[in-house]
């Protein structure tokens, strides 16, 4: 017999049967619908959750900090720096551009950009913020996505300029009165980053020394207010100050000319927050604060961060988290998967039942195909292709509907102010979901196709 009239036979056996085809399909349709649901809801967490994550930093970036001793952190949002570096400790791993070449012949390593922070104060008018300015490779700039509002990123410039985050006037304050605006009235300094002129001071510590009215410094003389520059803008990120990102609060610029500036400015003497020699004085060179390795392939971020590590360096990435994310994602998605299982389970109970009870009908039929001479395994696979029937036309119509459920379950989200999506149904999860079913299908189909290949023909003929 040949294989499209088996097909023809076992559709027309169905469709004989209407109603008890229905409310079995519609028991797949169950099944398939809850477990593609449970999974699409693991899935959605964790790509809600990577979704998340990127937008804190790339997950391919690993940072690397000084190995042992001194240290020097920068907090966010115009705070001022925090260092804990250590005069003259010379066991200390420090980064500069040698370490910058080693890591540019490490495999995998797509790029490797120093990165430089400097405190300073900017004023303009009464008001004045003390920000973090970070100096780094403009290559490495222009692959931050940073979503420009006004101007450009300072690449290509020919003096020191900056690129302000959209939030970065939130933390302005006016000098005389001590207050910050947008903290308490909700408004923005009138400052025009873009045209107002900007006047920067690098000297930190002298300017707060000199902000102590009336107090002497060490010689006996009150200290000086320490010379301020004018420092162009470039650009400025977009958004408003309600809308956070990475960038909003960072201050950028291009490393070389910050290096230049800071060397300029201070001459001979110690930069805030870098390191001194064990009697104060300066080293030649600048250390950077951090070190950031782009590598070209997530799998391989695990490989290239160990390698760091070996030679003496700290190291951070977000695949750590990652890794340990996905694994308890990983959980969720088994847990809710065997959840939803057991309704495809009942499900493969009722066609188990249906072929059954097909063939306790149908043993007359079946005694007098054995008497024309029809081959076992057709019998068999009649019956089959009927249970594979049932799982392939409930499988799609369970898809269906778990498209419908997971776009309730993901507009009810939004209804609540969330913008993720909670449940996310990929392409292979349909794929995968029929091909469950069917095999499910004929998995229950199984044992009741044997039972009608081993009935006798005789027995079979006599049954009324």
């Amino acid at each position: 017999m040949r294989f499209w009239d088996l097909l023809r036979m076992s559709s027309s056996s169905l469709w004989k049967r209407k109603v008890r085809t229905v409310l079995t399909v519609l028991g797949v349709v169950i099944g398939t619908a809850s477990i593609v649901v449970m999974i699409s809801l693991g899935l959605g967490l964790n790509r809600s959750t990577m979704e998340q994550m990127e937008s804190y930093g790339s997950l391919t970036t690993i940072e690397v900090n000084e190995g042992s001793g001194s240290s020097m952190s920068f907090a966010g949002g115009g705070m001022a720096i925090m260092t804990t570096a250590s005069s003259g400790d010379e066991d200390v791993k420090r980064l500069d551009d040698e370490l910058v070449e080693a890591l540019k012949q490490i495999p995998h390593v797509k790029m490797v950009s120093p990165t430089l922070r400097t405190s300073v104060i900017i004023k303009s008018g009464v008001y004045e913020g003390q920000v973090s300015v970070t100096g780094m490779e403009p290559e490495y700039m222009q692959s931050l996505g940073i979503e420009v509002g006004q101007g450009e990123l300072p690449v290509g410039k020919n003096d020191l300029e900056f690129f302000y985050g959209n939030q970065v006037l939130m933390d302005f304050y006016n000098s005389k009165t001590q207050r910050y605006p947008y903290y308490e009235t909700g408004e923005l300094p009138d400052i025009d980053l873009m045209n107002s002129p900007l006047f920067v001071i690098f000297d930190t510590n002298a300017y707060w020394s000199s902000q102590s009215s009336g107090e002497e410094g060490i010689d006996g003389v009150t200290p000086q207010p320490p010379k301020k520059y004018m420092i162009k803008t470039s650009g400025i990120a977009a958004g408003g100050p309600e809308e956070w990102n990475q960038h909003s609060y960072s201050v950028y610029c291009d490393i070389e000319q910050l290096k230049t500036t800071l060397k300029r400015i201070f001459k001979n003497k110690a930069i805030p927050g870098q390191p001194t020699t064990k009697v104060g004085k300066p080293y030649k060179e600048i250390f950077y604060n951090q070190i950031l390795v782009d590598v070209d392939d997530i799998d391989y971020v695990a490989e290239v961060q160990t390698q760091i590590n070996n030679m003496g360096y700290q190291t951070y990435s977000n695949a750590e988290w990652v890794e340990s994310t996905q694994q308890q994602y990983s959980n969720i998605q088994a847990m809710l998967g065997g959840i939803g299982a057991v309704a495809l389970l009942v499900a493969a109970i009722g066609i188990t039942n249906t072929m059954m009870m097909s063939i306790y009908e149908r043993t007359k039929e079946i005694g007098v195909m054995k008497v024309l001479g029809c081959d076992m395994r057709n019998i068999q696979s009649l019956f089959l292709i009927e249970a594979a029937y049932i799982g392939l036309i409930g499988g799609l119509i369970g898809i269906g509907v778990s498209y419908g459920i997971s776009a309730i379950i993901n507009r009810a989200v939004h209804a609540s102010g969330n913008e993720m999506n909670l449940s996310y149904i990929p392409g292979w999860l349909v794929i995968a979901a029929i091909i469950f079913a069917i095999l499910i299908g004929m998995i229950a189909g199984y044992f009741p196709s044997r039972r009608a290949m081993k009935l006798s023909p005789l027995a079979a003929i006599r049954n009324e």
